[in-house]
């Protein structure tokens, strides 16, 4: 199935089929194409066009089958296949054409930011060969990498993300990351970020049942309210999963997991400037 033959499907079908919409396909498009990214030197041109190469990396996040199977389906070597995918992730990499606002802004007066979100999700990956304690998350019962994403609330805007072994704490991996949040900043979290108001005062997090002891009915009440808002980290982190690289068990090697995640979550982030799908 080449671009041709999709490039004609409904704009739901298309993001069903490959994870992002007509519009972002044909953004990234040009920034694959564009003149300023070095050309190959050497070697025998690809049989397969700018647009397939780059419908191929999408449908390899998308399904997260293997660079085998891949390759079976688009006519080319395993290795051809890999080589395709990681051209392209680099190519859209460097160009910062799809990158995070970054974390400087949750800093920077100039921008307008009432309230975040940080949320923690776990993506698990092959039993390592080493170190493996590191990695095996007890609340998943495996080995896991854990990313942070930090939202605004406002507009649902990822701004940064943060990532971590599977058993680091949620609130050990935000030290880490070493936000500084203005103190108008209002920071949600769930109650995996106990302690978090030491480092940032204006933080709310769900209060905890004391031991042996139960909770009132004005902290159930608070407790239900804060989840109403800090449910958008949650939704985020299910629309990220779209892609199966981050939600199936991850077979690559771990230091390219944060720059997949990150162009993922930039595309996230482009889609919500584009207008809504209508339904037909």
């Amino acid at each position: 199935m080449t671009y041709e033959q999709v490039k004609s499907l409904k704009p739901e079908d298309f993001k069903r089929l490959c994870g992002v919409r007509p519009e972002t396909f044909k953004q990234m498009l040009e920034v694959v194409r564009s003149p300023s990214q070095p050309k190959q030197k050497t070697g025998r041109p690809s049989k397969l066009s700018l647009e397939d190469q780059l419908l191929m990396t999408l449908e390899y996040w998308r399904e997260y089958r293997t660079y085998f199977h891949i390759g079976q389906s688009w006519g080319v070597n395993e290795s051809t296949a890999y080589r395709i995918i990681r051209k392209i992730e680099d190519t859209l990499t460097k160009s910062r054409a799809f990158t995070l606002p970054g974390k400087k802004r949750l800093a920077n007066s100039d921008y307008q930011l009432q309230v975040v979100i940080v949320d923690v999700t776990e993506s698990p990956i092959e039993r390592p060969k080493k170190k493996q304690k590191k990695f095996y998350s007890g609340k998943k019962k495996q080995h896991t990498l854990k990313s942070q994403v930090v939202v605004d609330q406002a507009n649902g805007q990822i701004i940064c993300t943060a990532h971590g072994k599977g058993r680091e704490h949620d609130f050990q991996i935000f030290k880490n990351s070493q936000l500084h949040l203005r103190e108008d900043i209002e920071c949600l979290g769930d109650k995996g970020y106990q302690g978090i108001q030491k480092l940032h005062n204006n933080s709310r997090i769900p209060t905890k049942k004391p031991r042996g002891g139960k909770l009132t009915y004005e902290d159930k009440k608070r407790n239900r309210e804060l989840a109403k808002i800090r449910v958008l980290g949650e939704h985020i982190n299910r629309k990220m999963k779209v892609f199966k690289i981050l939600s199936l068990t991850y077979r690559n090697r771990r230091k390219r997991f944060s720059l997949r995640f990150n162009l993922i979550a930039a595309l996230y982030n482009y889609e919500l400037s584009l207008p809504k799908i209508k339904s037909s």
